[in-house]
């Protein structure tokens, strides 16, 4: 059942004996006098539905260590610990001097409960109605969005790693996989297998074993019933016995070898399967998560987050998050966001796009003074292009526009297409909101803008990430989101505090 804290104060209560060590305007001097009324236990009662058994830590605990351990950048344990060493985190829990804490996995059955309700986020979401009862962001009209890239937990495997892994894991939950012949390692010993791994063919006769046992466990649990768990690990090997090989038509039939290039989807590690690999740029790359934020910049809170794997787009995503915003927000972002269908969402729900635009491909065999698409006149609505030649044509059902044979004998062919067959202009479906896009970036409509309001999103994805937060603690998207949205939590309510949030006989006010 769920417990409650105590009104009364104990003989040895940290506030009254040492509670005005803990600095005013501090977080924890904050969750020492209001903890009760932003986690209040009703806040928290679905999370035990039974009236019956044990007390469980009272909520308004439980919440505010969550939020300082989010905040401190702590593992369980170490926030444990504080707990139990920390006059500070004692004060703001309400707990006695000596007071010894609980178990960690508490908190670990805290997450658990959380994530699973239909509202898991709601510690985020009190301090959002915090924000909304201040007033702050009354009148701000500006958002600005941005994302991060989070590493992982666990250590990124190779393929050889991932078929052993699995197929070791596979024989040991399904008795019916333990009895299937397996002969390209022997699973029951640790480690990588035994392989010349400088020698191309030994690799290549090792994948093509070690490939061959999955496909055989996989075939032998056809049709045989398994449970939740069961299921997601043979779904697991199947994956991974064909993500990353293909048949090898030098060897023949039944032969195997690890495919040149990687897939985008692909697993990286069978410990952490949602877990993905994203290039920043040619030459580096993370694997892990990304933390999309959308931050007011006038005062630096964070107004809604998400958590997705790394590989995810920023665009869709951050037009996601801005769906419970008032209209006639002016959105500031950088070219990640500056896809066309990012842009017409956001003007569907009447914001204003203060988006820095995709640049321009460039034909590298053409030179420097080359024509790009905004030399190309397109009318949308008549369905036609015109060349700066004064060609004008029509555009096809497909979206393209072929110039083909009017381009021969033209002067300026050389700046606009080194194909044989002439130029061929490709329009998307969101052609015009991109062109309109380039041309008020080029005009500085509203730039001034983006560079004064813009910036402020980098500091608060800098304090995001501060006190270790650059590595996830946990692995998967959920429980990784529910971490996130604590951190959202615990800094937003720092910045609060710094714009005088106090609690006046009306409610929550700013200074």
């Amino acid at each position: 059942m769920q417990g409650s804290s105590d009104q009364d104060r104990e003989l040895l209560d940290a506030g009254a004996l040492v509670g005005h060590l803990v600095a005013e305007g501090s977080v924890h001097r904050f969750l020492a006098d209001h903890r009760h009324r932003l986690f209040p236990d009703a806040m928290f009662e679905d999370l035990f539905p039974s009236k019956r058994g044990r007390p469980s830590v009272p909520a308004d605990v439980i919440a505010t260590v969550m939020v300082l351990q989010a905040l401190e950048g702590r593992s369980d344990r170490e926030a444990i610990d504080a707990l139990r060493t920390d006059l500070r985190w004692k004060v703001a829990a309400g707990l006695a001097l000596d007071h010894e804490g609980f178990h960690p996995t508490v908190l670990t059955l805290w997450r658990n409960k959380l994530r699973a309700s239909e509202s898991p986020e709601r510690i985020f979401d009190a301090v959002r109605a915090v924000v909304a009862e201040t007033g702050v962001l009354a009148g701000k009209t500006r958002r600005a969005l941005d994302s991060t890239l989070l590493d992982d937990a666990v250590a990124t495997q190779d393929t050889v790693t991932q078929l052993v892994s699995m197929i070791r894991r596979v024989r040991k939950a399904v008795p019916a996989a333990a009895t299937v012949e397996v002969s390209g390692h022997d699973y029951d010993s640790p480690g990588k297998p035994a392989c010349a791994w400088d020698d191309p063919a030994a690799r290549d006769e090792l994948i093509t074993g070690l490939v061959n046992d999955a496909l055989a466990i996989l075939n032998a649990l056809d049709g045989i019933d398994l449970d939740d768990d069961q299921r997601q690990l043979v779904a697991l090997l199947a994956l991974v016995a064909g993500q990353d090989v293909e048949p090898d038509p030098e060897r023949g039939e039944g032969t195997w070898r690890i495919v040149r290039g990687v897939a985008s989807e692909r697993v990286i590690s069978t410990v952490d399967p949602e877990s993905r690999h994203m290039h920043k740029s040619r030459s580096s790359y993370r694997d892990g998560y990304k933390a999309h934020v959308v931050v007011e910049p006038d005062t630096g809170i964070i107004t809604n987050c998400d958590l997705t794997p790394a590989n995810e787009g920023d665009g869709p995503v951050g037009a996601r998050l801005l769906e419970g915003e008032d209209p006639g927000l002016d959105v500031l972002a950088d070219s990640a966001y500056g896809s066309g269908p990012v842009r017409a969402a956001l003007a569907a729900n009447d914001h204003t796009a203060v988006i820095k635009p995709w640049p321009l491909g460039r034909n590298p065999n053409l030179g420097d003074d080359q024509f790009h698409r905004d030399d190309f006149l397109v009318d949308h609505a008549a369905r036609t292009v015109t060349c700066p030649a004064g060609i004008t044509i029509s555009i096809h059902a497909s979206g393209n526009a072929t110039f083909g044979a009017r381009c021969r004998g033209c002067p300026s062919r050389h700046r606009c297409t080194s194909a044989a067959k002439g130029k061929t202009v490709k329009l998307t479906d969101h052609d015009e909101w991109l062109v309109t896009a380039r041309a008020n970036w080029r005009a500085g409509t509203h730039l001034a803008d983006y560079r004064q309001h813009r910036p402020m999103v980098e500091r608060t994805i800098a304090w995001l990430v501060a006190n270790g937060h650059r590595r996830v603690r946990f692995r998967g998207v959920q429980r990784n989101r529910l971490g996130l949205s604590h951190r959202a939590a615990a800094l937003n309510l720092r910045r609060l505090l710094n714009l005088g949030l106090h609690h006046a006989p009306t409610g929550w006010a700013i200074t």
